[in-house]
């Protein structure tokens, strides 16, 4: 059974002479703490990573030890104190893997993100803009055009029903109906390749990131 890794001391010094993957020469004090900083942030992004991903890096069981330890420590200057223990660890391995695994680990995430935010662009061109179904049709030919259509019209209508309730209450959301969210739905289909002639129904799993 792994020991715990202890907590550095509060007056934890560096080796400033000691920092292959800092830049080399003699860096600005601000310079230097920003590199610091960065080396922190990666390091607790590396918490991040499934234990099979993280297992295939190449890095020191010292600092591997630090990140699992890391997930144990709650308090405030607990994970101050350990993270800045982190960063000096980190100085004695090339940081650039390390990120890339981060960035790969968090891309998925990110083009959910994107899907999401096109997705309720495009529903908001086709509610607002007439002209906007034509170009959504000739973009995405395979789209039940009459469904599509049925939706846009209720969704504008209970759209400005919704606006027409809430113009006398300053700050009220107006309510999503169903058709505006089968509406993203479809639309959200035919983003992704995946059109059907049914919109999703009561399943909203993902829908409107913003909403």
């Amino acid at each position: 059974m792994k020991s715990r890794t202890s907590l550095p001391p509060e007056d934890s010094r560096t080796d400033d002479g000691d920092e292959p993957f800092l830049e080399p020469g003699k860096p600005s004090k601000t310079r230097r703490k920003q590199a610091s900083h960065d080396l922190q942030e990666l390091g607790e992004a590396l918490m991040e990573l499934p234990a099979t991903r993280l297992a295939r890096l190449d890095l020191p069981e010292t600092l591997r030890d630090a990140i699992d330890e890391l997930r144990r420590v709650r308090s405030h200057e607990g994970r101050r104190r350990h993270l800045q223990y982190i960063g000096k660890l980190m100085r004695h391995v090339d940081p650039e893997p390390l990120r890339e695994a981060v960035a790969a680990n968090r891309l998925p995430s990110a083009r959910e993100t994107l899907a999401l935010h096109q997705a309720e662009s495009w529903r908001l061109r086709l509610v607002e803009d007439d002209n906007a179904l034509t170009v959504w049709l000739r973009e995405h030919p395979d789209t039940d055009a009459q469904a599509l259509r049925s939706l846009i019209r209720a969704a504008r209508k209970d759209r400005a029903d919704a606006l027409a309730a809430t113009a006398g209450h300053p700050g009220a959301e107006p309510r999503k109906s169903r058709d505006w969210r089968e509406l993203f739905q479809l639309v959200r289909s035919g983003l992704s390749g995946h059109t059907s002639a049914s919109p999703a129904g009561d399943d909203d799993t993902g829908e409107d990131a913003d909403d």
